[in-house]
């Protein structure tokens, strides 16, 4: 059987478990094109939360009853394509279940024995692309300039610190508590990091960084 989690009203405010419906359901027949995949990994993501509200975004709410949207990686088990045969590891968005039929042109095959699998809906997912062109492409960082990242310890916020570090620059992180600062200060080498919970942001920037900041994330 298939364990899907399906989208059961919008919250309020903070979801409910009321919110969701879990459901077990027949594993999907294939048709032609299409991969059976099993899911090992799925991305919890801030994104989801806004994908329940109904109204125009950059993308369709998620319906109510259907699969609750979300990145995901997993091994195929099945195909009706040419491109995919059983044993591969593959990622995509087939959401919040355990198997999934999914068309072959909707799913990118990973290498999952030079990295680990979770990596690539990771630091080579959404995230890290999002750190990776926004920063590279958007910022245009040179050696020697300062960028300043807020919400520095989080999935999108870290990778762009260590990427401005490859690069040459200053970096400043701006998080929420002590051990996010000593975080991306200690494990990911940003220069310094201000607590936005004990200190006065503008003051410890003109400290820190009494030249300006170049780029801000």
């Amino acid at each position: 059987m298939n364990q899907q989690l399906k989208l059961a009203s919008r919250p309020k405010g903070t979801p409910q478990p009321s919110d969701f419906l879990l459901e077990s359901n027949p594993v999907p027949v294939l048709k032609d094109g299409e991969v059976l995949v099993k899911t090992i990994y799925i991305s919890i993501d801030p994104a989801m939360r806004g994908w329940m509200n109904e109204g125009k975004s950059y993308v369709r709410p998620v319906e109510i009853g259907e699969v609750f949207r979300a990145v995901t990686a997993g091994k195929v088990i099945e195909s009706q394509h040419p491109d995919f045969q059983e044993g591969q590891y593959v990622t995509g968005i087939w959401g919040v279940q355990e198997y999934a039929a999914v068309k072959g042109k909707e799913l990118l095959k990973v290498d999952a024995k030079s990295l680990p699998l979770h990596t690539y809906i990771a630091t080579l997912g959404m995230t890290g692309l999002t750190a990776y062109f926004g920063l590279l492409d958007s910022g245009q960082p040179k050696a020697g300039e300062t960028v300043l990242v807020s919400g520095a310890a989080g999935a999108v916020g870290s990778t762009v610190g260590q990427i401005a570090k490859i690069k040459g620059c200053k970096v400043i992180g701006i998080a929420g508590g002590e051990d996010k600062c000593n975080y991306c200060v200690h494990e990911l080498g940003f220069d310094a990091c201000i607590n936005y919970q004990t200190e006065d942001v503008r003051k410890a920037l003109k400290a820190i960084a009494p030249e300006g900041i170049d780029i801000y994330f």
